[in-house]
């Protein structure tokens, strides 16, 4: 794809009137999305027409994919105003371990709202499974509802290990990430973390802290961390607002398995 968002050599007919209609609208709100998303206009978007001639699309077509991006909440549209983004994504790397507010440096303000920070006598089983601990070992719980140029992006529930729990606790949890407290309490680095990415609907607990709709759609991530030697000490369950934040990796191709 070109700068302007036309397919590189593809011809206009990719989005030509023998497709359905609702098939080219959602076609060119998926290119709009993505240029979106990569802050391609700034705050506002080009007239309908300039954007029809950008992507070889009919003014129809694009007319309809605005309306479809409208109806995400992606954009407003107002008489005389035009087509805008109502707020900005920011990217969070999958492919590298990295706290919040280390991601976000230079994006913006992330403080923390702390919400539960105790120490737990029993793990549930499934975090202490997870930690690959006893649940009678105990742990440490923490709540947090991170905010990004004060509007909520996201709700971090951790159960970290006993012993680097306790440590983190006496941290400044306000205005650090815990990734960074963990390091600096425990003198290892972090190693790895394995983690899982899928979307849900908000339950009304959950929305009325982020600041969205009850059922709005929201990235769940879970996500286990480990130190440099391997072992697991951070089991977190995170709530993203899915309109806020885009999460981006880059993969590399291996060797394809070998076959018998």
């Amino acid at each position: 794809m070109d700068r302007s968002g036309k397919a590189a050599g593809a011809p206009a007919a990719e989005w030509g009137s023998s497709r359905p209609r609702a098939e080219r609208a959602r076609r060119v709100a998926d290119v709009l999305r993505q240029q979106i998303t990569e802050d391609r206009f700034g705050g506002a978007l080009p007239d309908e027409r300039t954007l029809g001639r950008q992507l070889g699309a009919s003014r129809n077509a694009v007319r309809e994919a605005l309306g479809l991006l409208r109806q995400e909440g992606l954009i407003t549209r107002r008489r005389g105003v035009g087509t805008t983004v109502v707020m900005p994504k920011y990217g969070h790397g999958l492919d590298r371990l990295a706290g919040l507010a280390e991601t976000l440096a230079g994006h913006g303000t992330v403080t923390n709202e702390v919400r539960v920070a105790e120490k737990v006598a029993i793990l549930p089983d499934a975090v202490a499974a997870r930690l690959e601990v006893p649940a009678e070992a105990g742990g440490v719980r923490l709540e947090r509802l991170r905010w990004l140029d004060g509007l909520p992006l996201s709700l971090d529930t951790s159960y970290l290990t006993a012993d680097v729990g306790a440590a983190v606790l006496a941290g400044d949890l306000v205005r650090r990430d815990v990734f960074g407290l963990i390091e600096e309490t425990t003198g290892s680095r972090l190693g790895r973390a394995d983690v899982a990415v899928h979307a849900v609907c908000a339950d009304p607990d959950t929305a009325a802290l982020l600041g969205i709709a009850a059922g709005a759609a929201v990235f769940a991530l879970e996500r286990l961390t480990r130190l440099a030697d391997g072992r697991a000490v951070d089991a977190e369950s995170i709530r993203i607002r899915a309109d806020r934040m885009t999460l981006r990796a880059t993969l590399h191709r291996g060797l394809p398995p070998a076959t018998a």
